[in-house]
């Protein structure tokens, strides 16, 4: 189904419901999607999973003759939908809202831990001509795509052990958001049908992402590539069709070759951070104009239109990301995702990680915690909207005039001790 760009990794409507999300920090308020241990919680037993409601069962031959309808084969459908069965973990996990949050460090220690770097290096060998020539067709760095691999599955260790057509009927019956589930069914159908793949290795996460590099069935459908040339997308069992679709979804994403994803920055004393939003955008000229250096000493990226980000406030690292994070963001739209993929690119092709500290200290907000500041930002006059528990655009901009009313630097950075004194 060809649509514009979208998260390949996840669907929109399941963001913040995995089951160890990290901390409030995405571009959009969404977070990165389950990867690795979090695509394959274990499932209910079968005796369980194979007791649907009755309404399901009706449900699925009202689907099958849609589907039917549509163009998919009788006999795909036969194959795909003739066992498929009602998976209440799916739901459990589509409904779950974690309270407690972990901080953007904590993540990228696990997703940019050393035994990470060392095997994305040795892949990177293991398929050095493979990735090779898929950077000559698409000109996106090989340590980009093996970046995204290791976040996504662990090099292909854990991509989930659900069946992606129940887990997509699951959630089209019965999910939160039923009509997306229902068109991301569709196109598993079509992608069988089109024998790509068999429903049996169609396998992946409970929210319908697959393979490697987790795409949702709609991003196959647009962005996966035959890279090793068998007339087949297999992004389950092929290392080149993983590569291949990986560097063609950035690409069309708006990659930039020859261009870093971004460098770590030093911003100077007295820097307005209400700047440090994506949607704030200006040349590498005008930022070291304003005082911003590479912490390297060298000279910034050459970027037209480039954001500076502190994910951690004041006291963390900043960034000056361009176009290329931006793709990033397009595969998985949270910040604390798109500096993972970068860094460990970063390290895989051995240049240096984050070289500031992160503020260790400082006890991140949890969901009640934040929807408490947003109702005492309110109370006091600084419209952040209606209190929903996440820390976006509009919350950040009404605590850092609280943190200005009070005399602190306004970095938009929540902590506990900033909700106490504002309490």
């Amino acid at each position: 189904m060809m649509r514009p760009l979208f998260p390949a990794a996840l669907l929109l409507f399941l963001a913040g419901c995995q089951s160890a999300p990290v901390a409030d920090v995405a571009a959009d308020d969404r977070q990165p999607e389950a990867t690795s241990s979090e695509a394959a919680t274990p499932e209910l037993a079968p005796s369980e999973a194979e007791r649907p409601p009755q309404d399901f069962q009706a449900w699925l031959r009202d689907f099958r003759r849609q589907a039917r309808g549509e163009g998919v084969g009788d006999a795909t459908l036969a194959r795909a939908l003739d066992d498929v069965r009602y998976r209440p973990r799916v739901i459990e996990l589509d409904r779950s809202q974690p309270e407690f949050v972990r901080p953007i460090w904590q993540y990228l220690d696990s997703a940019v831990s050393s035994t990470r770097v060392s095997e994305g290096r040795d892949r990177l060998d293991e398929h050095r001509e493979t990735a090779r020539r898929m950077e000559q067709r698409y000109e996106v760095p090989a340590e980009v795509v093996v970046a995204i691999w290791g976040i996504e599955s662990n090099y292909g260790g854990n991509f989930g052990d659900f069946s992606t057509v129940e887990a997509l009927a699951t959630l089209a019956f019965d999910g939160r958001r039923r009509d997306f589930a229902r068109g991301e069914l569709l196109a598993a159908l079509r992608i069988l049908d089109a024998g790509d793949i068999t429903p049996e290795r169609m396998i992946g996460s409970w929210a319908g992402a697959m393979g490697h590099t987790q795409f949702i069935p709609s991003s196959f459908e647009t962005y996966a590539v035959d890279g090793d040339g068998d007339g087949r997308r297999d992004i389950w069992g092929s290392i080149p069709d993983v590569m291949a679709s990986t560097a063609n979804y950035l690409a069309r994403a708006g990659w930039q070759p020859g261009q870093p994803w971004g460098t770590e920055v030093r911003l100077p004393d007295g820097f307005d951070y209400a700047q440090t939003e994506l949607s704030t955008r200006r040349s590498s000229r005008e930022w070291a104009e304003q005082g911003v250096r590479a912490v390297d000493g060298g000279s910034l990226p050459d970027f037209d239109e480039a954001s500076v980000i502190a994910p951690a406030g004041a006291r963390g690292p900043a960034f000056l990301v361009g176009p290329n994070y931006r793709a990033i963001l397009r595969y998985n739209n949270a910040t604390s995702y798109a500096l993972a993929v970068g860094t460990l690119a970063d390290r895989i092709a051995g240049r240096e990680g984050v070289r500031a500290e992160w503020p260790r200290d400082v006890q991140p907000l949890s969901r009640s915690q934040v929807r408490d500041l947003q109702q005492a930002l309110n109370a006091r006059g600084f419209d952040v909207g209606d209190p929903d528990g996440v820390m976006g655009p509009n919350t950040r901009r009404g605590l850092r005039q609280y943190q200005r009313s009070i005399g602190v630097t306004p970095d938009g950075f929540a902590t506990v001790s900033l909700l106490e004194r504002l309490q």
